[in-house]
């Protein structure tokens, strides 16, 4: 029997995070996740969620996109590594299309059933005084086994971010070898901080680690999903 999923929302629009911002994408939203941060505002809940086959999936997009002028298929929830198993049929549907996968980069082992599949990793490196979670063990590990695909990682942050945690989080992408996009946690299309105190958390990144930029959700700005 074909595994199922529940599937949010499929929708195009143009990617508002990262060094691939900008770029035009099918984003297709999974259900579920094995988090809960203080400053998650998606809706990834099942309720009113279309169930799909891998093959479903892949013939939907197929029918009612023009995937050659999409720059990646963006699998995004919730955490799509909680539905690796299908991910892996999926992906079998589709050729000639990159995949994007934007994961909260705690489920290693999941990462590794999908890991020939994938092109492009979008890591979330959760912050304690953001995401109300400490979650840099589990980070260091997904990490190390990110090698071989084009990885970076996002570091929404806040106010309350720590001298301790940016330590580690430069350290991390040091060690990893990745870019670190810094991301102001915003309300809206308003940042939670200022320019001053952007470029000072930047300055205190690139004092340890140069492969780091700072990024905010542009597609917030732009008033597109």
């Amino acid at each position: 029997m074909a595994t199922e999923v529940k599937i949010k929302e499929i929708f195009e629009s143009i990617q508002g995070e990262g060094p691939f911002v900008g770029t035009k994408q099918l984003f297709i939203r999974f259900c579920g996740c094995n988090l809960n941060c203080d400053y998650c505002d998606t809706n990834f809940d099942a309720k009113d969620a279309v169930s799909y086959t891998a093959e479903s999936l892949a013939q939907k997009i197929q029918n009612d996109y023009d995937l050659k002028r999409i720059h990646s298929v963006s699998l995004t929830g919730g955490e799509p590594l909680l539905h690796s198993q299908f991910i892996n049929e999926f992906v079998h549907f589709l050729h000639d299309i990159k995949i994007y996968l934007e994961t909260n980069a705690t489920l290693t082992d999941e990462l590794l059933k999908v890991k020939g599949k994938i092109d492009i990793i979008s890591a979330d490196i959760k912050l304690p005084s953001s995401a109300g979670k400490d979650t840099f063990d589990l980070h260091d590990k997904f990490l190390a086994n990110c090698n071989g695909i084009y990885t970076f990682a996002k570091i929404v942050f806040d106010k309350n971010i720590t001298e301790e945690e940016i330590k580690t989080c430069a350290n991390l992408g040091k060690k990893h070898n990745i870019e670190l996009v810094l991301q102001p946690k915003m309300y809206g299309d308003k940042m939670t901080v200022n320019n001053d105190f952007c470029q000072n958390t930047l300055n205190k990144f690139l004092n340890i680690y140069t492969n780091v930029r700072l990024i905010p959700q542009v597609h917030k700005f732009l008033n597109v999903r």
